[in-house]
């Protein structure tokens, strides 16, 4: 293990963390802080998303996003984005601003730049570290590759979780000071995924969900498996109308329900009470949190 690589991530971590703790402890609302946060992991090329993101079959990038305030179950996402800076932002543009939850490709693109988005060249993705990563999965046929688990090979030097066995997402989920949650999630996908395939991180329900009366979730691992199972939303579901706990409720789907389906991944959550949880099925996962008046605390391995 590369011990200053890894505390790059904690210290990328922690630097975010505190700019999304900096808004609540401002009086600011969930829905603000996690879109601060989730728009700093997009520009921070250690993640996947944004900058970061990684590389499809054909050498192109094609990112999701999106958000969600608990206070109304309002929503945007959007999906197949190659020229968006900050996918999280466009998410919420088309929230705010669309009577439609999801628009995708050209079309979405097109709509969130009159709203403010900022388009970039689709060169603005590449990073020698995915271009890298992606030549390597080229070349053992239908590999796709996950964000959370070490390969069976010698660990590298680039990243304390092997990147060469990853597809991940970043996320963040709030509470604020008046009861309000909200979930954020953003994803470059899967290395050397199909041209088109999309993922749960832009489902609402599936990858992303967020409802006052339970909990916010941002999940990330095998979308497909969240995608089936419906998973942040079933956390949710468990809660509202079973009873079940936050910590309960998250890890029998985490550790239960997804294995069944070959899920593999974690989330992160927050609930109405701010009991937070952070279950993970996999070696590790990227991941923090932060209350106001103390110290970030962040983790990447069990």
């Amino acid at each position: 293990m590369n011990t200053e690589q890894e505390q790059a991530y904690h210290d990328a971590l922690a630097e975010i963390l505190s700019a999304g703790q900096s808004i609540l402890a401002a009086g600011g609302s969930a829905l603000d802080a996690v879109a601060k946060a989730v728009s700093m992991l997009e520009d921070c090329p250690l993640f996947n998303a944004g900058k970061g993101a990684v590389y499809t079959h054909a050498g192109t990038h094609e990112l999701d996003a999106a958000i969600m305030d608990g206070a109304t179950l309002g929503a945007g996402a959007i999906a197949n984005v190659a020229r968006v800076r900050n996918p999280i932002l466009a998410a919420r543009a088309v929230m705010e601003h669309s009577e439609h939850i999801l628009l995708v490709g050209a079309g979405a693109e097109e709509f969130v730049a009159q709203h403010g988005a900022e388009l970039v060249a689709p060169e603005y993705f590449h990073t020698e570290a995915r271009h890298a990563q992606w030549l390597r999965a080229r070349k053992q046929e239908g590999m796709l590759l996950l964000d959370h688990d070490a390969a069976s090979q010698a660990a590298t030097e680039i990243a304390p979780i092997d990147p060469d066995d990853k597809f991940g997402t970043v996320g963040a989920v709030a509470l604020d000071l008046h009861g309000n949650l909200a979930a954020a999630t953003s994803t470059g996908g899967i290395t050397n995924k199909r041209v088109g395939r999309v993922g749960d991180s832009p489902l609402i329900g599936a990858g992303c969900y967020a409802n006052n009366r339970t909990a916010a979730i941002s999940a990330t691992g095998t979308g497909e498996a969240f995608m089936r199972t419906v998973a942040a939303y079933d956390i949710s579901a468990r809660m509202e109308y079973a009873g079940a706990s936050l910590q309960d409720a998250a890890q029998q789907v985490v550790m239960e329900l997804l294995p069944r389906y070959q899920g593999r991944g974690g989330l992160i959550a927050i609930d109405a009470k701010g009991n937070v949880a952070l279950p993970f099925n996999t070696e590790g996962m990227y991941r923090g949190y932060a209350k106001v008046g103390a110290a970030p605390v962040t983790a990447i391995y069990k």
